[in-house]
């Protein structure tokens, strides 16, 4: 390739003056012109004599990225954020380096730091946006499609669940039963207010027991038990309600 005239004249004056720091203009133009391994050829001659030449790193490094030596470029880029961490440049070519490496998290970083010095830049922010929504379904998943499925072990019965099952038959009255036989559940019994109640006597143990009697075959022997029980009770009530009232009569 030609050189133009802006490369001749820089490189005769690099020439003239090795220690000129004109070769950090030419490894620039060299690298605008595609001509990246004449770059680093001159920046490397050129920092070894001016370590200290940021802007000659930054062309460096510009240019190794070029020829994807992304090691090399990265370290550049380094050097360059120690001294001046706000170099838009360095940052730039950090954030592509770590691009093609792959590793997209820290690159998107290093572009929205460059995108916040250099606020409307249509190509930075294109990249931000793509970088962003390529990462954005990794952080937003909630789970794995090729996992197994995680069974749910079914929860106990409530209260509300059994509401809707179908209520129980409601115990018949004694003798209502469809087989003619009395239910088995004991009778409730009110007392009535006053002496009358006070004069009751509680059932005991004996009271409780069943009575002799001849058994109807009719009537199961446990139903016929309890209803003998509740004349029985019955029947002393009545008697102490009598001997209550009679105590007051006299």
């Amino acid at each position: 390739m030609a050189d133009n005239p802006r490369i001749e004249d820089l490189r005769r004056r690099v020439q003239k003056d090795p220690a000129s720091i004109a070769f950090a203009q030419l490894a620039e133009e060299y690298r605008r012109a595609g001509q990246h391994q004449e770059a680093v050829s001159v920046c490397r001659a050129g920092l070894a004599i001016h370590p200290g030449y940021l802007s000659a790193r930054v062309t460096l490094g510009r240019a190794l990225l070029e020829l994807n030596e992304l090691e090399a470029a990265r370290g550049e880029f380094e050097t360059v954020l120690k001294g001046a961490p706000e170099n838009l440049a360095a940052i730039r070519g950090l954030a592509e380096v770590l691009h093609r490496r792959g590793a997209l998290a820290e690159a998107l970083a290093q572009y929205k730091t460059a995108l916040g010095l250099a606020r409307n830049d249509p190509d930075l922010e294109q990249t931000v946006a793509d970088l962003t929504r390529q990462l954005a379904p990794k952080k937003g998943l909630l789970f794995d499609p090729d996992a197994p499925p995680v069974v749910v072990p079914t929860p106990p019965q409530t209260a509300a669940v059994a509401a809707d099952a179908e209520p129980a038959t409601p115990a018949s009255p004694i003798g209502a039963s469809p087989s003619g036989a009395p239910e088995t559940a004991p009778i409730a019994m009110t007392q009535p207010a006053g002496p009358e109640a006070a004069a009751a006597p509680p059932l005991s143990d004996a009271d409780a027991a069943p009575a002799s009697g001849p058994v109807d075959p009719a009537v199961p022997s446990t139903a016929q038990a309890q209803v003998k029980q509740t004349i029985e009770a019955l029947e002393q009530w009545l008697d102490a309600i009598h001997v209550s009232r009679a105590d007051r009569s006299s």
